[in-house]
C-alpha cells in the first residue's frame, strides 16, 4: 500500500511517464473533457457524484507527487476572479501565480501536444479548472 497522498494508480502511471513541460488539467464537472483533448491526452474520470471529489482535494493529493512551475486558470468573462482560484493559490507552491487565460485560449491550451492528462472532478464550483506545467526534480 502507498503512503503517499496520490494513490490512485492510473493517475500515478501518467504522471510517471510525464517529464517536464508536459501539462496536467484538474477540471471541474462541467470541463467537455471528451470534447477538448489533445493528441497526447489521457482521461481520468473522477467524477463520482456532485462535489465528489472536488478539485481542490484532487489538486492537493496530485501536488504531493509533482513540481509544479506554471499554473493556469480559465479567466471569466465578467467580474473578478471566483472564489476557487484563491484555494488554488494558497495550495500552490508559494509566490506561484496563477495565469488567467481567456476561455478559448485556455482550452486552446489544453488541447496542445503537451497535455499529457486530464483529471476530471465532481467539482460543481464554476471556474475550477486548473492547468498545471510540470517542473524539474533536481537532483539530491
Amino acid at each position: 500500500m502507498l503512503k503517499y497522498k496520490l494513490i490512485h494508480p492510473e493517475i500515478i502511471e501518467f504522471l510517471a511517464g510525464a517529464g517536464h513541460g508536459a501539462r496536467v488539467l484538474i477540471a471541474d464537472a462541467n470541463f467537455p473533457a471528451s470534447t477538448k483533448v489533445g493528441p497526447n491526452t489521457s482521461v481520468v474520470y473522477l467524477n463520482l457524484s456532485p462535489g465528489i471529489p472536488s478539485a481542490t482535494q484532487v489538486l492537493e493529493a496530485v501536488l504531493s507527487a509533482i513540481n509544479v512551475e506554471d499554473a493556469a486558470v480559465m479567466q471569466p468573462e465578467k467580474g473578478g476572479d471566483p472564489p476557487i482560484f484563491a484555494e488554488f493559490q494558497k495550495l500552490l507552491p508559494a509566490g506561484m501565480e496563477l495565469k488567467r487565460l481567456e476561455r478559448f485560449a485556455f482550452y486552446e491550451t489544453v488541447m496542445a501536444p503537451d497535455t499529457a492528462l486530464i483529471i476530471q472532478t465532481g467539482e460543481q464550483r464554476l471556474y475550477a479548472n486548473i492547468l498545471l506545467t510540470l517542473g524539474v526534480v533536481a537532483p539530491k
